[in-house]
């Protein structure tokens, strides 16, 4: 027997997923530019080694007018060998000027010690918006999309890991 999701917080949860859904699947088939930024000796792209022409930090614009930056830093650790470490993500993140304080990101393995298939990290941008960025074995190509706040002023949904380091 099938139950209907009682709370509101299942009903954005299951909202959530199928916006991703429908966001991986549609940028999946489109064209996209190559980006290629210069990476540190950590691998990470800082938004100092960003030239004229590649994404730069815009700290008063919206989270799309920092969705180019946001999907360059993933590309460039995607393209690294920390490419499965949630940490390397965050830490591009902020040497490219986002906010620490307003990222989640989820755990690079399973509850059984496995590999995740898939990692999700977000910056939370305003009151409304989140840049949102999925990567993994599962994935294929890294997705970075904007997408609304949940109601609770998260990004992700269900448990995420502290960004305590």
């Amino acid at each position: 027997m099938l139950r209907r999701p009682d709370s509101s917080a299942s009903r954005a949860a299951i909202a959530t997923g199928v916006a991703m859904t429908l966001v991986l699947l549609l940028t999946s088939c489109g064209p996209t530019a190559p980006i290629t930024p210069e990476p540190t000796d950590a691998g990470v792209t800082p938004s100092e080694s960003a030239s004229p022409e590649g994404p730069v930090y815009v700290a008063d614009g919206t989270a799309s007018d920092n969705l180019p930056l946001f999907a360059a830093v993933t590309a460039a650790v995607w393209s690294s060998d920390q490419k499965v470490s949630g940490r390397a993500y965050i830490d591009a993140l902020i040497a490219a000027g986002f906010d620490r304080g307003a990222m989640q990101v989820t755990q690079d393995v399973s509850t059984v010690g496995n590999p995740a298939e898939s990692i999700q990290f977000s910056v939370r941008w305003g009151d409304t918006e989140c840049l949102v960025g999925q990567v993994g074995p599962s994935t294929g190509e890294p997705v970075t999309v904007v997408m609304p706040q949940l109601a609770e002023g998260r990004c992700l949904v269900g448990t995420t890991r502290a960004i305590d380091w």
